[in-house]
């Protein structure tokens, strides 16, 4: 089961302030924690929506919108993703995950279950996912 941890964006990661030098320990011990354990896939950190750009979708056309966007709390200022037994696992890890920006600094995380593909109904567009993922190994 494979579960991503988002940290939710805030004011200061958006303006690109860089973490503390004592965060970025605390965090690199935890993610080393991860790897140590297997469970570790990926993580890293966004830079600002002043740097991105989102793609709407509407009526069969397209439309590019430039960061930043203004909305903070709908943003995500990075990720770690595991892939653990169980969901009671991916609740132990993400409630070891330090605090984001800080302890004395407020801050959230989201956890999702990714989806796997034997969550789908088979079929040939199941399979030609299953083919595509075999092929990157």
């Amino acid at each position: 089961m494979r579960f991503m941890i988002l940290v939710k964006a805030t004011a200061a990661s958006e303006a690109g302030e860089m973490p503390e030098p004592s965060l970025m320990a605390v965090m690199g011990a935890y993610h080393e924690e991860l790897a140590k354990a297997g469970v570790l896939l990926d993580a890293t950190g966004l830079q600002p929506s002043s740097k991105g750009w989102r793609i709407r979708y509407s009526g069969g056309s397209r439309t590019v919108v430039d960061g930043p966007f203004t909305e903070s709390k709908e943003l995500i200022a990075g990720y770690t993703l595991i892939q653990v037994r169980s969901r009671e696992e991916a609740m132990e890890w993400a409630r070891r995950f330090p605090a984001p920006f800080g302890e004395q600094a407020d801050g959230e995380i989201e956890v999702r279950q990714l989806f796997e593909l034997d969550d789908f109904e088979p079929g040939p567009e199941v399979d030609r996912f299953r083919d595509l993922e075999a092929s990157r190994r």
